[in-house]
């Protein structure tokens, strides 16, 4: 390789910045500088670097009494255009209304890179507990949110015996196997021109989502899945 193959060192230093952001994708997480140094695969002496000009620019903060970082409120700030352009902000008043009429935390994800990625959540006022938040980024093969979306998706990755069954049922139903069983129910959310827009989908412990709550709360999510899709952006976030 060449001299003119290498990337440029401010290139350079703009993906390492780029991944080292990555790291904070979840449920607002918290690391110390020697975690993010080993979760972005560089020396200690760079992520110090990294994350000290990314607090400067406020897309991270560092925890006075802990020193640990987490994402900054500056990068709140530069994503509010990108949520407003998903739909975010028209999606949520029903998103709200839902969860607290079933008493379940709703989720609303899209497609992005092979994954169902969780883009809003809304807890009911009551009976909520952290079960009933999924990965914010799941395999769309592997998910109820991703059997929802993949069934209606206008690609021959929507063939298969499960999704065949999503399309005849209208729903997708998961059960997760973890210590304490989990299941979760997703319906999908069609946009402008019937196109599969996003999936909307809820979580719990199996031994209260039974067959019985399922078949309670799906008229429900069916009904505001339609309004949530009346309301979304013409473009299909995938």
């Amino acid at each position: 390789m060449t001299s003119t193959d290498q990337p440029r060192s401010g290139s350079q230093a703009v993906e390492r910045a780029i991944h080292l952001l990555n790291c904070f994708e979840g449920d607002d997480p918290e690391f110390s500088l020697s975690e993010l140094a080993h979760l972005a695969g560089v020396p200690v002496s760079t992520a110090h670097r990294l994350a000290k000009a990314l607090v400067g620019g406020r897309l991270l903060e560092q925890d006075p009494a802990t020193d640990r970082y987490r994402v900054g409120q500056g990068l709140a700030t530069l994503a509010r255009p990108a949520l407003t352009r998903l739909g975010i902000d028209s999606a949520a008043p029903h998103m709200y209304a839902l969860a607290a009429g079933i008493k379940i935390t709703v989720s609303l994800s899209v497609i992005d890179a092979g994954d169902a990625v969780t883009i809003l959540q809304a807890r009911p006022p009551v009976l909520f507990c952290n079960n009933q938040l999924p990965r914010p980024r799941q395999p769309l093969r592997s998910s109820a949110a991703g059997h929802a979306l993949l069934a209606y998706a206008a690609t021959n990755n929507r063939r298969g015996p499960d999704l065949d069954l999503v399309r005849r049922k209208g729903f997708a139903l998961e059960e997760i196997a973890v210590a304490d069983p989990l299941r979760a129910v997703a319906v999908p959310v069609f946009g402008p021109g019937r196109q599969v827009w996003g999936a909307l989908s809820v979580q719990a412990r199996s031994a209260r989502l039974t067959d019985e709550l399922v078949r309670e709360i799906l008229p429900a999510m069916q009904h505001f899945a339609v309004r949530i899709g009346s309301v979304v952006p013409n473009s299909t976030p995938e």
